[in-house]
Formats: C-alpha cells, sequence, structure tokens
C-alpha cells in the first residue's frame, strides 16, 4: 500500500491506544509522504477512464487540454521505453549466455545447468554433454539455414558439425576427450552465436526439435526391434568355441575301443538310497560345469550319481568329455534321446505336434518376416529349443527312470553353489514337485504364461497364482506316478494342439500340470535373473545353493553379463586341452 505516515489520520479519530509523541516531521518524511499521496491520486484518476478524459474536455480550458494532452503523450513514450528496456534485458541474458560459450576455456567444468541438483557434480562430464548439445542446434541452425538458402553459414555449421562429431566420436565422459576438444567447442561456440543473430525464430526453431525427438524416438523404437532380434539371434546360435568342443570329442570317441566307453559304478544308477540328479543338455561345456560345480560343493561325492540324457549330435562328445574329466567318486551316465523307442509320436502329443506341418509353419515361417524389425518379436518361436525332445522330457521323469523315488531336476544354465542333499529331506507334505516360487512381482503369476480368455484355463485355474521356476526341482516320482502327472500334461497338450492356451515353452504347461501340486522352497535353494536381470543383489547371489541364468545372456555367450560370468567360469576346466584347441578362453 505504500509508505504510513500518522499524518495520513485525523488525530481526533484515532483510538485511545495511539499515542502521538511529537507533530514535527522530517523533510525525507514529507517529501515521501507526498509522493505516495500523488501516486494514489494519480492511480484514482486512472480509475475514471474515458469517460472522465471526456468530460474533461468540455469543461477544461484550451491551455489545461493542451497539457493533458502533453501528458498523455509522454506516459505513452514512458511505457514504450519501460518495454523496450524490458526487451533489451531479455537479449543481454540471451547474449551473455552466448558469451559463455564462446569463452568456454574460461568456464567452470562440471557445473552443465545451476539449476539441475544432480550435476552440481564437478565429474559430471559437462565438456561431452555441451558439445551434444552444441550439435542438436547446430542441425536445426543447418536445417534453417538450407530453408532460408544462406549457403555461407550453412557450409560453416556443416563443418564445425563434422569437426564437433569428429572430436566427440564415441566418448561419454570428459577425461577421453582429445585435448583439442575444447577448441572446437569454442568455435562451434561463436559459428551458433553468429547462427542465432542471422536465423533465430522461436517457432521454426521449436518446430525442428519437435521434428528432431520425433525423429529421434522412431530411430530408438528400431534400434529396440534390432537389438530384440539380434540378442536372440545370438541365444540360439552355438559359439565356435562350443561347436569345435563337440566335433572334437566326437571324432576321438569314435576312435575309442568299445571296452573304453563304459563308466564305472554303473550299480548305482537305479539304488533310489542315492542321491539322483536329471540333467538333459545338448551342450558339453555347460553340463560339464554343472555336473563338477555340484561335485565340488558336496560334502559325500560318492553318494551323488548324474543322469545325463542328450542328443544323438552330441552323445559321443558328452560320453568323451566325461570318460576324460570323470566327477571323482561320484556317478554318472549318458543316454542318447533317440534311442527312448517308447518316446514316440503315438504316445507324446507334444511330439505328434512337432512333426505337424502346421507346428513346422509356426516355427520357422512366422508371419513370414523379411526383415530384421519385422522379425524380431517373432524369432523366439523359432529357437530350435522348443522344437528339442530334450526340452519336453521333464514331462517323463518316471518313465526315464521308473526304479527312483526322488530325482533331482537341473537346468544346464545353472551353477551350484553349496551341498544340495538337503533337498531329498524336505518334507514335500504330499506335493509332487519342490520348486522355488517367482511371484514377487505380479508379473510372475499365472496370468503372465497363460490365455485367461479360454474358458477351459479361466474355469480351472487362479489368474493370481503364484508361478515358480524350472531349473532347480525336487521331483516325488512315487507321487508322480500315483496322481498320473505325465497323463495330466498329455490331457491340457492335447488341448493346446491350436496353441490356443499357451504359446510355447515348458513353464506354462509345467504351471498347469503341477498347478496345487508344488510345494514351495526356500529362496535362496535357487536364484534366478542372471541371464537377464543386472540388478541381482550380490550378497543373494553368494548365500545361494543354486544360481541360474535364466534368460538370453548365458554365460557361455559373448552377450553375457561380465558381472556374474565369474560365478560360472571358476567351474570350467580352462586348462583341458580339447578348451585350449578351441580356443575357448576365460
Amino acid at each position: 500500500m505504500g509508505p504510513l505516515s500518522l499524518d495520513n489520520f485525523r488525530k481526533n479519530n484515532l483510538s485511545a491506544s495511539w499515542r502521538v509523541a511529537g507533530s514535527e516531521i522530517s523533510n525525507a518524511t514529507y517529501e515521501l509522504n507526498q509522493s505516495t499521496m500523488h501516486a494514489r491520486k494519480e492511480k484514482t484518476k486512472a480509475k475514471k477512464g474515458k469517460s472522465s478524459d471526456i468530460r474533461a474536455q468540455w469543461t477544461d480550458s484550451p491551455t489545461q487540454q493542451i497539457r493533458r494532452q502533453l501528458i498523455e503523450k509522454r506516459r505513452k513514450k514512458r511505457a514504450a521505453e519501460l518495454v523496450k528496456l524490458n526487451d533489451e534485458v531479455i537479449v543481454e541474458l540471451e547474449n551473455a549466455a552466448i558469451e559463455r560459450s564462446r569463452s568456454v576455456e574460461s568456464a567452470v567444468l562440471g557445473k552443465y545447468s545451476i539449476w539441475r541438483k544432480e550435476n552440481e557434480n564437478e565429474k559430471a562430464d559437462y565438456t561431452v554433454r555441451l558439445i551434444r548439445d552444441q550439435i542438436i542446434m547446430a542441425r536445426v541452425y543447418l536445417s534453417i539455414a538450407k530453408m532460408k538458402n544462406k549457403l555461407e553459414l550453412y557450409r560453416e555449421l556443416q563443418s564445425r558439425l563434422k569437426e564437433s562429431q569428429r572430436a566427440l566420436g564415441d566418448t561419454n565422459s570428459d577425461s577421453d576427450l582429445h585435448h583439442s576438444a575444447h577448441e572446437k567447442m569454442k568455435a562451434m561456440g561463436q559459428v551458433l552465436s553468429k547462427a542465432r543473430g542471422q536465423l533465430y525464430d522461436c517457432k521454426l526453431v521449436t518446430g525442428k526439435l519437435r521434428a528432431m525427438l520425433q525423429t529421434a524416438d522412431e530411430q530408438v523404437r528400431r534400434m529396440k526391434k534390432q537389438s530384440t532380434f539380434l540378442s536372440q539371434l545370438a541365444a540360439k546360435t552355438i559359439p565356435n568355441g562350443i561347436h569345435c568342443l563337440s566335433m572334437r570329442l566326437t571324432i576321438d570317441y569314435n576312435l575309442l575301443l568299445l571296452e573304453k566307453r563304459k563308466f564305472p559304478r554303473s550299480e548305482n544308477l537305479e539304488n533310489p538310497s542315492l542321491y539322483h540328479y536329471a540333467l538333459f543338455s545338448d551342450n558339453v561345456l555347460a553340463a560339464s560345469v554343472v555336473v563338477n560345480s555340484t561335485i565340488m560343493n558336496a560334502k559325500d561325492p560318492s553318494k551323488h550319481v548324474f543322469h545325463v540324457v542328450t542328443d544323438k549330435l552330441n552323445f559321443g562328445a558328452m560320453n568323451m568329455w566325461f570318460l576324460l574329466n570323470p566327477p571323482g567318486k561320484a556317478t554318472i551316465h549318458v543316454e542318447n534321446v533317440d534311442e527312448f523307442k517308447w518316446l514316440n509320436s503315438s504316445y507324446c502329443p507334444v511330439l505328434r505336434q512337432l512333426e505337424s506341418a502346421t507346428m513346422k509353419e509356426y516355427y520357422f515361417k512366422a508371419e513370414n518376416p523379411n526383415s530384421l524389425s519385422s522379425g524380431a518379436s517373432n524369432l523366439k518361436y523359432r529357437n530350435p529349443k522348443y522344437l528339442s525332445m530334450l526340452n519336453h522330457l521333464r514331462f517323463y521323469l518316471p518313465q526315464v527312470y521308473p526304479k527312483l523315488d526322488k530325482i533331482l531336476f537341473l537346468d544346464d544354465d545353472i551353477v551350484v553353489q553349496k551341498d544340495l542333499t538337503g533337498l531329498w529331506a524336505v518334507n514335500l507334505n504330499g506335493k509332487v514337485n519342490g520348486a522355488v516360487e517367482t511371484c514377487g512381482e505380479s508379473f510372475h503369476r499365472f496370468d503372465k504364461y497363460l490365455n485367461f480368455s479360454n474358458p477351459h484355463i479361466a474355469r480351472n485355474f487362479d489368474p493370481n497364482a503364484c508361478g515358480w521356476a524350472y531349473g532347480m526341482n525336487i521331483f516325488d516320482l512315487k507321487e508322480w506316478k500315483k496322481k498320473d502327472i505325465t497323463g495330466i500334461y498329455h490331457k491340457w497338450q492335447n488341448m493346446n494342439e491350436d496353441r490356443v492356451l499357451w504359446k510355447l515353452g515348458t513353464l506354462p504347461p509345467g504351471l498347469i500340470t503341477f498347478y496345487g501340486l508344488t510345494h514351495p522352497l526356500n529362496k535362496l535353494w535357487h536364484v534366478l535373473g542372471l541371464g537377464y536381470n543386472p540388478s541381482v543383489d550380490r550378497s543373494v547371489i553368494e548365500n545361494a545353493a543354486v544360481v541360474h541364468y535364466n534368460g538370453n545372456m548365458k554365460p557361455w555367450l559373448e552377450i553375457a553379463m561380465t558381472k556374474y560370468r565369474s560365478y560360472w567360469t571358476k567351474y570350467v576346466k580352462y586348462e583341458d586341452p580339447y578348451l585350449r584347441n578351441c580356443k575357448l578362453k576365460e
């Protein structure tokens, strides 16, 4: 409201609680009060509007009217000066920002933006980010210069843009920049200043930036599709070293005499009092790590029996490896899945489906993709593991091992870190399958894997039921036979011939088959995610009995996550001559 003076009030109107100490007022106070009163009068005049001015023209003398017109002109002139001053202040601020870019070598590095707290760190790679911003603005002005036919400026911007791009390269930190980068950044700042002076148009620049953002979004989406395609392609291929290992071992096995192809302690294979493991794999190196890690961490290896099943192509290699690298006092036996005569299309519905023309069309020609981007989402349907009976053999454990009571199923992408004999003592409470549940998050529940729009699924299963992990499962084969688990699996597999209940894989039919028949194990028995999750806690990994590299980034592939690879490589015998000859190195 402005300065306040007691003289603005009439003293006789003050309440009894007010007391005026004196009547003398300083000149400064008097002038201040006079200016305040004048401001209030001006404000009152302004409120009267045009009607007061028109009325004054009829009542004022000619001299007063001229004076009023002069006052009005002065007021308009002053308002214009204030507006101009405001524009000049904005321009000065913008010019100051450009000057900072010109004199960048004297700037304090690390202060990329004073408004962003996360960039207050002096090691925030300010220079790299500033060069990137300059490149973006150079592209904007380059486009505008071409549009407005500013050819000289266009060539200058183009030259500086190439210099900045070469200086930046793939660098992500200031420490990796060449010493000449500062000079190039300064030169770019100067040409950007020049371009701004000649080309700046707020709407035009905004439009160009928006167009660049949309283009960048499209590029990111395209790159994500290509990345998905390439990661899936890498996941399903066999590295040269592992292929070489299998071929060399197969050749030497075929040259081996028949009497030297037998494993010792074959009498243990059907002894139900021992600890039996089922391992189905076509990867010699991966299978060797599973067996080796289990034996190295077992309290009494002599009580452990490994039943390895592979395919015809890798049967010789798998035998040869374990003949040359026997698992100490443990027992091992290798079988060929193609020799299981009972496993035929008349008995096994999934085998019948895999042999059908429609299934081959589904897996190998899904939507007939012609490019990387269109085929990325369909490559997973053509992964050979879905066509291999090794992947489906887990549903026939009592048929493969009719004399056993319990068996521990292990995937070939796991590493054992502790003694596992305690699993045989776990009370499954009449259940068939002992497994670690994976429903810590909602996306690991049944509705992720099964089609609940189908009435057969909706009627029989709870969409919020907890999923569990295949990869380390203790199975009670006695209960399996009583409850006819394989029969349940066949029933649902026949119903899914047109893939209307689930799409692919063995986990969805496993969830269905063992629904209500799975006993949850302590999570430290089996820790998952080392093949796709970069944020698995290190202490959780180190305390786990089994770690599982489920996902595309298997530890034997180049795309494996480096931070987890050592848990696997410590059990690989890199000194073995076969591995050295095939150039398999840590």
